[in-house]
């Protein structure tokens, strides 16, 4: 058995635990160098928060341990494919590479994929329905050069 497959089968023992425990069949491992440094598990049935998914409450873990917000050399191995939001959030850290093990397309007789939401974004975010809108408050500037004369 490979590392990659050992490291998919973490993945997919964390969501199947957690489907007992009344989650969703979601889990995650997060390996750097070859050592698990990470891990997590969709538990959004808890906190009812809906970003509480597996993949980053691992990113967030990982980051937590190695003390920085970018994980580069890093890579996930989700027992899902990972919606847009995780995926984001894997781009933004820097995760270089991701595996999954179970499609959307196996998702969908579920209501577990997120195909939609995919095509969502896709269509941008100026799509009519999108309800992104700016508002600048009259008389507002500066607030990102701010930060820049911070020295951030």
């Amino acid at each position: 058995m490979s590392d990659h497959e050992g490291f998919m089968r973490q993945a997919i023992e964390l969501a199947r635990r957690n489907v007992v425990e009344s989650g969703r069949p979601f889990g995650a491992v997060l390996v750097k160098d070859g050592v698990v440094i990470a891990t997590g598990t969709n538990t959004l049935h808890l906190s009812h928060d809906p970003t509480d998914h597996a993949e980053l409450r691992a990113i967030r873990q990982a980051s937590a341990h190695l003390r920085s917000p970018r994980l580069e050399g890093c890579v996930i191995y989700a027992s899902g494919h990972p919606c847009p939001m995780c995926l984001a959030a894997m781009y933004l850290s820097g995760i270089g590479q991701a595996w999954f093990a179970y499609s959307n397309e196996d998702a969908q007789p579920y209501g577990l994929s997120t195909d939609a939401v995919y095509a969502r974004l896709a269509a941008g975010p100026a799509a009519a329905g999108s309800g992104l809108r700016q508002l600048r408050p009259s008389g507002e500037a500066g607030l990102y050069a701010q930060w820049a004369d911070a020295g951030r």
